[in-house]
């Protein structure tokens, strides 16, 4: 066995269209490579692994679904489209004070969000510890106070939190799509109430859609307010922006100074995630 970075085996990518070097943390004990690598192939082998090639880090669960995007010459950067586009929370609240996420993963939005919204304290929730014990492999940083990372059932924790919450990203998954737990807890109900009255969730979906519906049907049981639905073509991905009150639906008119605004101070596309915030389907 090929081991690097202590616990870590190394083996070139089995998949000529994602090639690469494949880094399991913690492989089973007593197997080849060749064995954890068919295992991997087949689908046997589920837990978190990293994809490195020379420009990025991906985290993966199996091979079907990224988890996550590092670009390793920019590591705070958002490489993929949709975390781009969940910063559009800030069109609705500029400056929040309390950042809740639920999923880590390789922290891509959290190490921008600590690196520029320094008035907002940011909490990520993450109920499983490998993804938490591979945070130094993203350049996540360590908890201080402001950031802080806890390994916690998210629907546990929000329910024993006396803060309320201005801005609440859920990004939780696993191997094949938006978490089951979130749907089967009442973490949507434990969300609403912790939420302030002008705060926003914004959940991304993606992964196996049959399974949006159980979520969905969940959310508008547990918020009141508006909901907006809106694609992310680039990934195949679906967001939603859901609040706690009935809000006037989003128009160029009213938020563009403000997403230029938004667009000069962070270098992200803000009036263009504005445009599609306002083709966006409305459930609520």
């Amino acid at each position: 066995m090929n081991r690097e970075r202590s616990s870590f085996l190394q083996f070139a990518s089995p998949w000529s269209f994602n090639p690469g070097t494949i880094r399991l943390p913690s492989p089973p004990a007593g197997l080849s490579t060749e064995e954890v690598c068919r295992l991997l192939t087949e689908g046997n082998l589920v837990q978190p692994y990293l994809l490195e090639t020379e420009s990025e880090r991906r985290l993966y669960f199996s091979q079907s679904n990224t988890q996550s995007v590092m670009s390793l010459r920019d590591p705070d950067a958002l490489v993929t489209a949709y975390t781009r586009k969940m910063m559009a929370f800030l069109l609705f609240n500029p400056n929040p004070k309390r950042i809740t996420m639920v999923g880590l993963g390789g922290g891509s939005l959290a190490k921008f969000c600590y690196r520029n919204l320094r008035e907002a304290q940011f909490t990520a929730i993450e109920i499983d510890a490998r993804v938490v014990a591979l945070r130094e492999e993203f350049c996540i940083p360590g908890d201080d106070e402001r950031f802080r990372v806890v390994c916690d059932d998210a629907a546990h924790y929000i329910a024993q939190r006396p803060e309320q919450i201005d801005v609440l990203l859920v990004d939780a998954f696993d191997p094949i799509g938006v978490a089951p737990s979130l749907a089967s807890s009442d973490f949507y109900s434990q969300a609403a109430r912790r939420l302030a009255p002008r705060g926003v969730m914004v959940m991304n979906f993606a992964g196996r859609r049959a399974r949006y519906i159980g979520h969905l049907e969940r959310i508008l049981d547990a918020f009141g307010g508006t909901m907006l639905l809106v694609p992310v073509r680039a990934d195949e991905n679906l967001l939603l922006f859901a609040f706690r009150r009935r809000i006037a639906l989003p128009t160029m008119a009213k938020y563009e100074s403000r997403a230029q605004r938004l667009q000069s101070r962070f270098a992200l596309e803000f009036p263009r995630y504005l445009r599609r915030i306002c083709q966006g389907h409305v459930l609520a």
